[in-house]
């Protein structure tokens, strides 16, 4: 359980970051938003590494599941569009594969 939440907090602050280099360069913002793009990018890049899983593109892959699922929450919490039928069918499909990548019994 530790792990999703660090996987979803490493999501936060990893679309925020983005988000705040996104209304530098296209919605016109101040240049002063690269600060907290970066503070948060650094955040989610070290969030990353305190999950407990043996490999890194492994922590990665299940990662990209849970990205998917925390940008379409972000994508109607934050700029108001609410996700249609297939954002939900498509996340419950990444979520299904990040799941057995994270919990498959594996020889370790």
């Amino acid at each position: 359980m530790q792990n999703i939440i660090v996987f979803f907090a490493a999501a936060f602050f990893e679309i925020a970051g983005c988000f705040a280099v996104w209304g530098w360069w296209r919605l016109d913002k101040s240049a002063l938003w690269l600060i907290p793009a970066a503070l948060c990018l650094g955040l989610f890049a070290w969030l990353l590494t305190l999950v407990e899983v043996e490999h890194a593109g492994r922590a990665y892959a299940i990662y990209g599941g849970i990205y998917i699922v925390a940008s379409l929450a972000w994508l109607w919490v934050v700029e108001g569009a609410r996700p249609d039928r297939w954002d939900m069918i498509g996340s419950l499909v990444c979520l299904i594969g990040a799941a057995i990548i994270l919990y498959a019994p594996r020889d370790v």
